[in-house]
């Protein structure tokens, strides 16, 4: 990404989250209610734990933004903890005060590999940064792009598409405008479009929490009105597909992404699977998408598709077989506060960090130190 920069700071139970973007030009109108909007979906969903019972995610803008309006220097947010009265002893900054070490590594999680590599002894200090919450800011930042793309009538959306062993049976045909979808996503408990099977979900996500467990997903992002060329096929680093899982990948318990039909590229000969081309109105339309949207890195004017494997959260109220990094003796895992099921709250926080990899490709294409600068190089050059 060579436009739009940003970092992220602060521990799940420290005074706030804070972070800084840089890269979005002048100009652009956005509030603080349309970043507390994309902050409070990304709070909800069936299967979510205690934590989300205690904060109430609003943000402050610091600094970058007068009058309602970027103004092109960097953007600085702030989100307090309010859990972080609970934990002012164990998270201090200043004190000395010792409190009790946690010692028992869960398998899953970047416990045992993070106290090894930055020599600690409490797992307090790997569990505290490698923690979701850290996801809470990245969705206030990656708001910001959003709204820049939507000025240019990029939208997005997202769904669930499975939880543990059941499917959705919905399908994206292209057909229905994305703020719709994401409406009716947002008022199902699961984020699951097919509603004869989010009441199974919610049944997978009930039978988990009763016996202690957690469950896995995937989910489905989309996003529309993409004109031909965002990425590029001519140096590996510049493939927008590349770019995508790079930082999607970094979402917290993703395990795969994947791009367009991956059941009919895995399954059917090319003859089956290639988009065909035919003449519309004096336009080279497709016959299908089973690319989801990109080809040779590059988009291709039809909806951008991906799909993100979650799995099960390995913080378990019902702990695996672990062993204390202190005296070695074989011992249950470390409890910590959590979720049954992410999978909903997840495809939020996807949906909202593609519009970072989205909004740099097209200042990487079209330029412009100003949102009208931007405007108007997009309309003039982009092709559909």
């Amino acid at each position: 990404m060579n436009n739009i920069r940003f970092l992220t700071a602060g521990e799940s139970h420290g005074k706030a989250l804070t972070g800084i973007i840089e890269g979005i030009p002048a100009g652009l109108v956005i509030d603080v209610d349309y970043i507390n909007r994309q902050l409070a979906r990304r709070q909800k969903g069936y299967g979510r734990g205690g934590r989300m019972k205690i904060e109430i995610d609003q943000v402050q803008i610091l600094s970058g933004i007068r009058n309602g309006k970027t103004i092109g220097s960097p953007i600085a947010l702030m989100i307090k903890n309010l859990d972080w009265e609970n934990w002012k002893d164990v998270m201090s900054v200043e004190s000395s005060k010792q409190s009790s070490k946690v010692t028992l590594p869960r398998p899953g999680h970047a416990d045992l590999a993070g106290v090894n590599k930055y020599d600690f002894e409490d797992i307090r200090d790997v569990i505290e940064r490698s923690s979701a919450r850290e996801t809470t800011m990245r969705v206030a930042l990656s708001s910001i792009c959003r709204k820049l793309l939507e000025d240019l009538d990029i939208s997005l959306c997202s769904h669930v598409t499975a939880i543990q062993n059941v499917n959705s049976s919905f399908s994206f045909e292209g057909s229905r405008n994305l703020e719709d979808l994401n409406r009716d996503a947002d008022n199902s408990p699961v984020r699951c479009l097919d509603q004869s099977a989010e009441k199974y979900m919610i049944k997978a996500i009930d039978k988990a929490r009763a016996n202690g467990d957690s469950v896995g997903g995937q989910f489905e992002v989309v996003a529309a009105g993409l004109p031909y060329g965002l990425g590029s096929y001519v140096h590996w680093d510049r493939k927008l597909h590349a770019q995508i899982s790079s930082v999607l990948m970094s979402i917290n318990a993703m395990k795969s992404i994947e791009f367009g039909n991956i059941d009919a590229i895995r399954k059917q000969t090319g003859s089956n699977v290639h988009d065909q081309m035919k003449s519309k109105d004096g336009k080279i339309k497709r016959m299908s998408n089973n690319s989801g949207g990109l080809e040779g890195g590059m988009t291709n004017s039809e909806p951008l598709i991906l799909r993100m494997t979650m799995k099960p959260l390995s913080s378990l109220v019902k702990p695996l077989a672990s062993v204390d990094i202190d005296s070695k003796e074989e011992k249950k895992a470390h409890k910590e506060r959590t979720d049954s099921c992410a999978v909903p709250a997840a495809s939020i926080i996807a949906e909202n960090t593609l519009s970072f990899v989205l909004a740099d490709a097209v200042l990487d294409k079209f330029g412009g130190d100003s949102m009208k600068q931007l405007i108007a190089h997009y309309k003039l050059t982009a092709k559909f």
